[in-house]
């Protein structure tokens, strides 16, 4: 049974949102705050990840879909890379639209449409 587009894109994106955070580990200055960055870049991949899927729920084109995935995603790594320090932008951008492009394309390519019920 295939997940809804939402579905997975939640599911994607809270996944390698934590992937994300946990990565912060091979830097040893965020030792002290790494509850935050693991709980932040997971709420930005959920978020993310919802956002990109109800995109790809009314849009069916892999083209689009990976573009709103990679902005989406951006604009939120954005928010979070603002609050963090200009010193860390790239650090988290990067990983923040790649993480878009894969639920882009996996809500694209393997999420189940949910058709709208006609209503009474």
């Amino acid at each position: 049974m295939a997940l809804s587009k939402a579905m997975l894109g939640l599911v994607t994106g809270g996944s390698l949102g934590l992937l994300d955070g946990l990565s912060g580990f091979l830097e040893p200055s965020l030792t002290p705050v790494m509850t935050s960055v693991i709980a932040f870049s997971m709420l930005k991949g959920l978020l993310s990840g919802l956002a990109i899927g109800f995109f790809s729920q009314r849009v069916r084109s892999m083209p689009l879909g990976l573009f709103a995935g990679m902005v989406i995603a951006a604009v939120l790594s954005l928010l979070v890379a603002l609050k963090a320090g200009m010193g860390l932008f790239w650090d988290i951008m990067l990983p923040g639209m790649l993480l878009g492009v894969i639920v882009g394309f996996a809500t694209q390519k393997f999420g189940r449409r949910v058709e709208a019920s006609a209503s009474r």
